[in-house]
């Protein structure tokens, strides 16, 4: 399994945003970024850079650092390594 960074930000993004009712239009406004691309930032389709995702955290009332922690621990989740018994007979 792929991890993407993009992706996990993207999820911590839209449910910042879903957590606060707000729209994408609303936030694309505040964060001046275009409604299209805040989508895609949010499908984990558009890696964005620190600048934007800066711009967007601001409009969230959010901390980049605190997005980043919160997408470190997923990642820490996806990342543990899953072992398997195998019978040996």
């Amino acid at each position: 399994m792929v991890i993407l960074l993009r992706t996990h930000i993207g999820q911590s993004l839209r449910a910042a945003r879903n957590a606060q009712d707000r729209t994408l239009r609303d936030v694309a406004r505040e964060a001046r970024v275009s409604l299209g691309y805040l989508s895609e930032v949010e499908r984990g389709q558009k890696e964005a850079s620190s600048e934007l995702l800066n711009a967007i955290c601001t409009a969230l009332g959010l901390t980049l650092s605190s997005v980043i922690t919160d997408v470190a621990h997923e990642l820490t989740t996806c990342e543990t390594v899953k072992l398997t018994v195998v019978d040996a007979a």
